[in-house]
């Protein structure tokens, strides 16, 4: 009876979470998951405690990559299994397979409502949320097969035992494709900095994950015609964003490397250097491989500047990455333009753009600077280096950037930071991963849950502000 009891308690706390609390606490409840199966004698070695365990669950979670242990060494074979099933879970969204637990563990609690209201989820489809999440499954599966049979077969040619190379092929397909960064390697990718058809598939595989499977789905959809023009506004935008910036940031990274005799470039000849240059554009995109150190030595302040924007505008949304996102980016510029022309209204593509798509864009990018700008405060405020060593400020904003917008990239701090700095950057890539608009939703319906109703019903006259 107690254990019913308990049961009943458990499901009435479930039925009366919104949407952004769920999510929270389901995400909350697989990381501690993760934390304990990851510290066990099963999966890894002495060397992985229950702190170090928390730091590379949260990280596999959140498809981040930043970790403070050595996962082709303190994790067996069963700890790296289990590790790409945990990138899996996060990579082809934390938001969407709580939205399924959802549908399935609360029962009746009329979801087409409870998912009308959390729009700050991604718009998976209400009336379709197996069906969606089947399809999602389907092609990351399909994408993710692709990238492991030609690294297996063309790529790490170099690893002798057939074994080791087919579960090296499938690991970092998995982790590429969800943007996750985690390398059995401590050197990341650096021993085939110059391999051509190894860079080419994490390309690919990067991209294909930031692109979101609504785009994808959108481009297999029209395959037989294919037409630009036929895509969605939100497919086209994605597309031309998605490779303007990767294009730009390529050439960008390129010119100011070359130019300011960087380390970055010192051994590669001009092809070598284009193609590195595309692999850290494209990386810097959240995903977080690297084939070279990042540090303030090896790469110039401009360029480490160029890479940290790249970061925080990140992937697509319904990608595997984080960041702000390609949509947001878009919309706060149509939105910028359109001031400077002095329209009344956001045209994008002959779209006019609502307003509450421009005011929830404004509110990511000014949540997430603010949240990123507080986490560096943190970090460049408190004695929160264990050896005590000299950091400069652009190192330690570029870590937090990396933490929140769930890239990765370790410019060589995280390892020297003690628990308290640590878990400044668990945070940062937790609620990075959520999105900042959900932890706040899911804060305020918490704290303010009875004005939320009866703040629809008011209204307020209207002033001008000078700005």
């Amino acid at each position: 009876m107690k254990k019913k009891n308990v049961v009943y308690k458990l499901k009435e706390i479930y039925r009366k979470l919104s949407v952004p609390q769920f999510t929270i606490v389901t995400g909350l409840i697989i990381i501690i998951f993760g934390t304990l199966i990851l510290s066990s004698p099963l999966c890894s070695t002495s060397d992985v405690g229950l702190w170090e365990a928390f730091f590379t669950s949260t990280s596999a979670i959140t498809v981040t990559g930043l970790t403070i242990i050595d996962v082709g060494v303190d994790l067996n074979i069963f700890g790296q299994i289990f590790l790409a099933l945990m990138l899996l879970s996060g990579g082809l969204g934390l938001m969407a397979i709580t939205t399924f637990l959802q549908g399935f563990v609360v029962k009746g609690t009329q979801l087409r409502t409870r998912l009308d209201k959390g729009k700050t989820l991604d718009e998976f489809g209400v009336g379709g949320i197996g069906r969606t999440f089947q399809s999602i499954a389907i092609t990351a599966a399909s994408i993710i097969s692709f990238g492991a049979i030609v690294l297996y077969f063309f790529g790490f040619l170099d690893i002798q035992n057939n074994w080791q190379r087919l579960w090296s092929a499938i690991f970092h397909s998995i982790s590429a494709y969800n943007n996750a960064g985690f390398s059995l390697w401590s050197n990341s990718l650096q021993d085939y900095r110059s391999n051509f058809v190894v860079n080419i598939v994490f390309i690919f595989l990067i991209v294909m994950g930031g692109l979101g499977w609504r785009v994808i789905d959108d481009v297999w959809s029209n395959r037989k015609n294919l037409s630009y023009k036929k895509l969605s506004l939100h497919s086209r935008l994605v597309l031309r964003t998605s490779f303007s910036l990767i294009i730009f940031g390529s050439l960008g990274f390129f010119v100011t490397e070359t130019l300011l005799n960087s380390q970055f470039f010192s051994d590669l000849n001009f092809f070598e250097k284009v193609l590195s240059s595309i692999f850290e554009t494209v990386s810097a995109r959240t995903a977080g491989f690297t084939n070279f150190p990042i540090s303030l030595n090896s790469i110039s302040d401009t360029g480490l500047l160029l890479l940290m924007t790249l970061m925080f505008i990140g992937a697509s949304t319904g990608g595997t990455g984080g960041g702000i996102k390609t949509t947001t980016f878009i919309a706060l510029m149509a939105a910028t333009r359109s001031t400077l022309r002095g329209q009344k209204d956001v045209i994008i593509s002959n779209r006019l753009i609502s307003d509450k798509v421009i005011l929830k864009a404004v509110g990511i990018t000014v949540g997430s600077l603010l949240f990123v700008i507080l986490m560096a405060m943190l970090l460049s405020t408190t004695n929160t280096f264990i050896k005590k060593e000299s950091f400069t400020f652009l190192e330690i904003l570029f870590t937090c950037i990396s933490a929140f917008a769930t890239v990765g990239f370790d410019i060589g701090l995280t390892a020297k930071l003690n628990h308290f700095g640590q878990f400044i950057l668990i945070i940062g890539m937790f609620v990075g991963r959520l999105g900042i608009l959900l932890l706040l939703s899911a804060l305020w319906q918490s704290l303010y849950k009875s004005r939320i109703e009866k703040q629809k019903r008011i209204g307020y006259p209207k002033a001008d502000l000078y700005v």
